[in-house]
């Protein structure tokens, strides 16, 4: 009979990699092998962050990091406090790789180069013995009684104790995983901007409005943040953001929404009219052109009061009430049309996989298939932008490279 091979990895990005290196570093006796069926391993490390790698988030508390998952965030929560971002800081100090934090929270390698993170990652496999096998194509993941048999593409299978899934958003690892019984949530898109084909303010691409919050209208779903204009629709953190946590009802929509707009989250209705009100007071001379009251970008600005009245070109002394309302009724909620979605297809991260009441979020162990566990995207987990992907991926890969040997 074949030799069976104790831990094998089905996967070479961040979560695969990862994973296997902790197998080796908890369990230096036993043979662990990774299998990637392309010819390059992390490609997604390489190109994350403009190819400077988003390694994580300087997000310390467990609970607080869990906010930052659409799904996945209650099952997340132990895990975290086993392996969070400050231990991953940690793990890739010792190994002589310095991060840096950025104003936003993310951190990257002081470098600002992903092939640090690459180098490290592959340096350290090879240490530890890792035997890292490229251009596999798997055919047949097979449960066999006590191990399980892997069939590839023009060489002979291979007989594992234990195998870690860690495909991403691959088909083929949803379709393994369904073999050997698990449920898949659909994948669809997360992390998108939003088409605007009808948007006015277009010929404004390129301003960045900084605290404005978003919601989709007739919804609960409301984010907060940064809003990119750009000369397709709405970028920005802030449209991000509420993709993520709207993935699956903008999809069941075909991205056909109303997109409400509060440019001023921070003032009612109201109190922006009182505002105006006692501006045009003091300084009834002047024009409401002349003033900027909300902190809102001078050109958009601008074009708010073009677009609403030929009175704001006025002196305020002439501004009639009703013009006044109507500002703040634009300023509070503006509404878009939202006509589909556009990804940048090098970050592109889904919602759905493997569902996660099948899992043991103690080793990542499948609660179906003995001895078979997942780590990273190929799990129905998917986190905001900042970082917050990639320590899904370290953190679940950590506790499936953990997990205890076989006794027998």
């Amino acid at each position: 009979m074949d030799k069976i091979i104790d831990f094998v990895v089905i996967g070479g990005g961040a979560a695969g990699i990862f994973g296997a290196i902790i197998r080796k570093e908890k369990h230096p006796s036993s043979s662990v092998i990774l299998l990637e069926k392309s010819a390059v391993l992390l490609s997604k490390v390489k190109i994350s962050g403009g190819g400077r790698c988003n390694v994580t988030h300087n997000c310390f508390d467990p609970m607080q990091l869990t906010q930052n998952y659409p799904r996945g965030n209650k099952e997340l929560r132990g895990p975290f406090h086993h392996f969070q971002p400050k231990d991953m800081i940690l793990w890739l100090e010792s190994k002589g790789v310095q991060l840096k934090t950025e104003t936003d929270g993310r951190m990257f390698p002081i470098t600002d180069r992903s092939e640090t993170i690459i180098d490290c990652l592959l340096q350290e496999a090879a240490t530890l013995g890792v035997e890292i096998r490229i251009r596999q194509r798997i055919t047949h993941l097979l449960k066999k009684e006590d191990h399980f048999e892997i069939k590839i593409e023009n060489y002979e299978s291979l007989l594992a104790k234990k195998v870690l899934l860690a495909t991403g958003n691959s088909a083929d690892g949803h379709k393994w995983a369904e073999s050997l019984g698990h449920t898949i949530q659909p994948p669809v898109p997360s992390l998108f901007t939003f088409n605007v084909p009808t948007s006015p303010l277009k010929s404004l691409s390129g301003i960045a409005v900084e605290n404005v919050e978003l919601r989709i209208d007739q919804t609960h779903l409301i984010q907060k943040g940064v809003l990119l204009i750009t000369h397709f629709g709405f970028s920005g953190p802030a449209a991000l953001k509420l993709s993520a946590w709207g993935a699956r009802y903008l999809h069941e929509r075909n991205y056909q929404v109303d997109l409400n707009i509060n440019w001023t989250p921070q003032y009612s209705e109201e109190e922006i009219i009182k505002i105006v009100s006692e501006i045009k007071s003091k300084t009834p001379q002047r024009t409401l052109l002349s003033e900027n009251l909300f902190e809102i970008p001078k050109n958009l600005w601008k074009f708010f009061l073009e677009q609403l009245s030929e009175s704001f070109k006025k002196r305020m002394h002439d501004l009639p009430l009703k013009d006044i309302r109507a500002l703040a009724q634009k300023l509070h909620k503006d509404t878009y049309k939202v006509e589909g979605k556009t990804t940048h297809k090098e970050e592109f991260v889904t919602c759905g996989g493997v569902s996660l009441k099948e899992i043991d979020f103690k080793t990542m162990e499948s609660k179906i298939c003995p001895n078979l566990f997942f780590a990273g995207e190929i799990l129905d987990i998917d986190g905001v932008t900042g970082g917050f992907n990639f320590q899904n991926a370290w953190t679940t890969a950590f506790l499936a490279g953990s997990s205890p040997m076989n006794l027998s």
